[in-house]
């Protein structure tokens, strides 16, 4: 996991994505003789930041090490990074199983971490058709890795863990999680066993897994392929393969280092590293709510169903709009739905994200309000809510300009009615014989004749009157 910060690990260029091919480099990061590497305190912060959201002990004292290979795209030959005493052990991440209903959030387990230790990130190689060329700009990026205990039951458990840790570390401005862009990455190691069994059977490495979703799948292809070699009397070999998320196949790579092949060592030119509580208390202070917590208080104390929960809640500035909404008085569901549905639909269709929206949360209170005090319909409401986004009026002043407020002229209404009755002789005898659904014709008619200005509830009340 790369971490979100303004300059590499061990030097001040900076870090970042997108730009020309070994431009973000300096001697550090191409180690160039005589470069010395120097820590990044927000590399260290943010760290110190994940383990607390992930409720790790943080170490009062962690080293760095070199880990020695050769390959092109590691200027040194070896990556600084931590081996025997990581600044983070322990922890867990929350996930959620398949299984919600509309006010049931699905089942809920606790997968324990192993260790988060701190590390820089490698160089990348570009493969053409005739040569393979390396960019450095990544090289030297602080890199955060995240190892769980054997824990995750099947493919579907690692999906929602991968998902859970993107949303907490994106909430807490630890990392952009952007897999596309590299900044996310996933090595999984797949074992079965025997029902019965405790001990776990040989593991295999799985690699390039570039999204959440061919992690699900490459696990449950991997799953699958061991299971047919045991069954067919073949042994599984500890390897290394590559997933092919398009062809959903996998090859062997290679067999699987162990930690003695890259003859760890401490590195001489980094000091140990020692953490405070002073320091730890201060990061704390900026813990963001954790998003299960902040789901489940949402369900509490705004009665939101999961469903639109659980389109809030992950996106941390989409939650603060509902929070800042519902601040300014506006019932809470009825806020939600409109955010959830109304407010991210029309940004889709503008092509904008949150902060370059039109609406802000008194546009969305306003709009509650007019609806539930009767001055408009819902229907109305959604006419208001488009104008609203295209102009950023407020829609007190869209309905006034308008004209667009409910009719509650009761001599008006009995003439939509009656005219409405006439037009729909088989719902009105439907009505009388106990069929109350039959009453939504006789209202649509009368809705499509007022140009959804009549007030609903007078009109109910009104059929009925006239139906005796």
């Amino acid at each position: 996991m790369q971490l979100r910060t303004a300059s590499k690990m061990f030097t001040r260029v900076a870090a970042g994505y997108g730009e020309p091919e070994n431009t973000l480099v300096d001697p550090v990061v191409l180690a160039l003789p005589g470069a010395l590497p120097v820590l990044n305190k927000e590399a260290l912060d943010k760290i110190i930041k994940a383990g607390l959201i992930l409720g790790c002990e943080i170490a009062a004292v962690c080293k760095w090490d070199r880990k020695n290979y050769f390959y092109p795209d590691s200027t040194k030959n070896y990556q600084i990074s931590q081996y025997d005493q990581p600044i983070c052990l322990g922890g867990a991440v929350e996930i959620e199983l398949p299984g919600a209903s509309r006010n049931v959030m699905g089942e809920h387990k606790q997968i324990p971490l192993t260790r988060i230790h701190l590390e820089e990130d490698v160089g990348k190689l570009n493969h053409g058709a005739s040569d393979s060329l390396v960019d450095y700009n990544r090289g030297g990026t602080p890199l955060m890795e995240i190892v769980s205990d054997p824990a995750l039951r099947s493919a579907d458990e690692a999906f929602a863990f991968l998902t859970s840790l993107r949303i907490a570390l994106v909430q807490g401005d630890i990392s952009d999680c952007d897999m596309e862009k590299g900044q996310m990455r996933c090595d999984a190691n797949i074992s079965i066993r025997p029902v019965g069994e405790t001990k776990l059977g040989t593991k295999v490495e799985l690699k390039n897994l570039n999204s959440i979703s061919y992690v699900r799948d490459g696990i449950a292809h991997e799953i699958r392929r061991q299971i047919a070699v045991q069954e067919s009397g073949g042994t599984i070999v500890q390897e290394t393969r590559d997933y092919d998320g398009q062809t959903g196949a996998s090859q062997s790579l290679r067999s699987k280092e162990m930690a003695h092949d890259y003859r760890y060592f401490p590195d001489p030119d980094l000091m140990p590293v020692r953490v405070d509580e002073a320091w730890k208390t201060a990061i704390r202070a900026t813990l963001p709510e954790h998003h299960f917590v902040r789901q489940r208080r949402f369900m509490a104390d705004y009665q939101l169903p999961y469903t639109i929960t659980s389109v809030l809640v992950p996106d941390l500035e989409l939650a603060d709009y509902f929070e800042a909404t519902a601040r300014l008085g506006a019932a809470p569901q009825a806020a939600g739905n409109w955010i959830a549905n109304d407010l991210l639909r029309e940004l889709g269709v503008a092509g904008v994200g949150l902060a370059e929206s039109k609406i802000q949360p008194a546009h969305i209170a306003g709009l509650v309000k007019l609806v539930e005090t009767g001055v408009i319909s819902n229907s109305i409401a959604k006419e208001v809510f488009v104008t609203m986004a295209q102009s950023g009026e407020m829609p007190d002043v869209i309905v006034a300009k308008q004209g667009l407020q409910q009719s509650t002229d009761t001599g008006e209404l009995e003439k939509w009615v009656a005219d409405a009755i006439a037009a729909n002789p088989k719902a009105a005898e439907g009505f009388k014989t106990g069929n109350e659904k039959a009453l939504n014709a006789i209202k649509g008619a009368v809705m499509k004749a007022s140009k959804g200005k009549a007030n609903p509830q007078l009109v109910d009340q009104i059929v009925r009157k006239q139906l005796g």
